[in-house]
């Protein structure tokens, strides 16, 4: 079974909010990713100078870069998830990597003829909040100096999910626990997210980055591994579903609360896109 690949976490945790202005990439090649098996697969992020790539990203993952927000926040037909595709693209001499969703968002309109709106929509979250006494976290180590350029990658099977946020940062779901190296409570929020019944929304006012471990028990690893599959738009047969079915994510409250944070199930209403139609095919290069 394919797992799903961090490529919204990827992206959104890399880039800030899309900037108001129309700017467009100078040059950009799409075209669908190769199919790398049933087995395993690898997303992939590079900025190297004014060079751009994007490999194995679903289109739903390319709208959530565009506007900034978390694949859960895009509304649309199914195949926006599973579909994937590489953009290797060419920014214009002066951009900067703020600049990158809104060029984004034109190449969408331009190749995928994507027409899309803005809405709010009440979702089923887990609130992520710290207990009364306060987190119990290891500050991370200061980075490392890094340069300008970026790669960040993520790859997963049956047996886990490793992803490289890139500058230090990263976590691996496997052997039924989940370990963080320099992740914001943010990106930790949306990561784990990707395993659960509900998205995960980081309420917890942390502002630094962190190092920790969250053991699950095997039958939780299991219906976690199930749900990323879910959350990432991967047909499964009804029989694995109904293995996950009595999961909560609850059941990981007295591990999460010896690090000072508790999820709590509610209701919240957040922005989102609908998409209204979309090319399956991109625009030739």
């Amino acid at each position: 079974m394919r797992l799903p690949l961090f490529a919204t976490v990827l992206a959104v945790s890399v880039f800030a909010q899309s900037p108001a202005s129309r700017v467009e990439f100078e040059v950009a090649s799409v075209k669908p990713s190769a199919d790398s098996g049933p087995a395993r697969a690898q997303v992939g992020l590079k900025i190297d100078g004014a060079q751009l790539t994007c490999n194995y990203f679903s289109l739903r993952d390319y709208i959530a870069m565009a506007y900034g927000l978390k694949h859960y926040q895009i509304v649309g037909p199914e195949w926006i998830a599973s579909q994937r595709f590489d953009v290797a693209a060419k920014l214009p001499a002066g951009a900067t990597r703020d600049q990158v969703p809104a060029m984004m968002k034109a190449l969408l309109e331009e190749r995928f003829q994507l027409k899309a709106h803005a809405e709010k929509k009440e979702f089923p979250v887990y609130a992520l909040v710290t207990l009364k006494n306060g987190a119990h976290l290891k500050d991370s180590a200061p980075a490392a100096e890094t340069s300008t350029n970026l790669s960040v990658s993520g790859g997963g099977d049956a047996r886990g999910t490793s992803v490289n946020l890139g500058n230090g940062s990263s976590f691996t779901f496997s052997n039924d626990k989940f370990e963080a190296t320099r992740l914001t409570m943010l990106v930790f929020a949306d990561a784990f997210g990707r395993f659960l019944d509900k998205p995960v929304v980081d309420q917890t006012a942390l502002t630094g980055t962190y190092d920790f471990s969250i053991p699950v028990t095997p039958e939780d690893f299991r219906a976690m591994q199930i749900y990323s599959g879910i959350n990432a738009g991967v047909s499964l047969p009804p029989q694995v579903v109904q293995l996950a079915s009595s999961f909560s994510g609850d059941s990981l409250n007295p591990d999460l609360q010896k690090l000072g944070l508790r999820l709590d199930a509610k209701k919240a209403p957040l922005d989102v896109i609908v998409v209204e139609s979309a090319s399956k095919t991109p625009a030739a290069n």
